[in-house]
């Protein structure tokens, strides 16, 4: 069993708390409410906004030190639906792992939707989450953690990569906000 701290309380966090729980783990939910509260998880999921990266990282650093967090933000312009809001050699993550040094970040959940991690299932097929970072420990522990709770989870490789994530997350939410596809569909991976 696994002690997972999820900072945020929306459908993400929810779906994210729902899976991990399924599979015998421990999980926190922090809202905002719990701002001052202590994150407790070896893993700490950060299922919030991109915007609201910067100040948990500046609020919590010292909290966060020598723990895997998990970003799953899309930094998509949500005005226009037109781009990525990082700089085209960067991501969401890597300005986050360059705000927590101490800490083990990696990418994860942003290639799903609530509704697949919660059921489980993408169609007929199993939820596949993709994971990308520089630290094989904390990949191969959210990894553990994720296929203990009935998902599949695929290394996705070197942080570098969190880049190609965030812009397959952002094909995924233009396509279900023009609704070519529902909220509740999403990208499969079969091998």
């Amino acid at each position: 069993m696994t002690r997972i701290s999820i900072i945020g309380t929306g459908s993400m966090g929810q779906a994210i708390s729902t899976a991990l729980t399924r599979g015998g783990h421990d999980v926190e939910l922090l809202g905002q409410a719990d701002a001052g509260r202590p994150v407790t998880g070896d893993i700490v999921v950060l299922a919030v906004p991109y915007p609201a990266l910067a100040g948990i990282a500046a609020a919590r650093a010292d909290q966060l030190a020598g723990r895997i967090v998990v970003d799953i933000t899309n930094p998509v312009d949500f005005e226009t639906f037109d781009s990525l809001t990082v700089p085209a050699d960067s991501s969401a993550t890597a300005e986050l792992a360059a705000a927590l040094p101490g800490s083990r970040v990696v990418k994860a959940f942003n290639t799903t939707f609530a509704a697949t991690l919660a059921s489980g299932t993408v169609g007929e097929n199993t939820t596949t989450v993709l994971i990308a970072g520089d630290d094989a420990e904390a990949k191969s522990a959210l990894a553990e953690a994720l296929t203990a709770s009935g998902l599949r989870a695929v290394d996705a490789g070197s942080l570098s990569r969190a880049r190609e994530l965030e812009a397959m997350g952002f094909l995924q939410i233009t396509l279900a906000a023009a609704e070519k596809i529902s909220w509740t569909a999403g990208f499969a991976v079969v091998s």
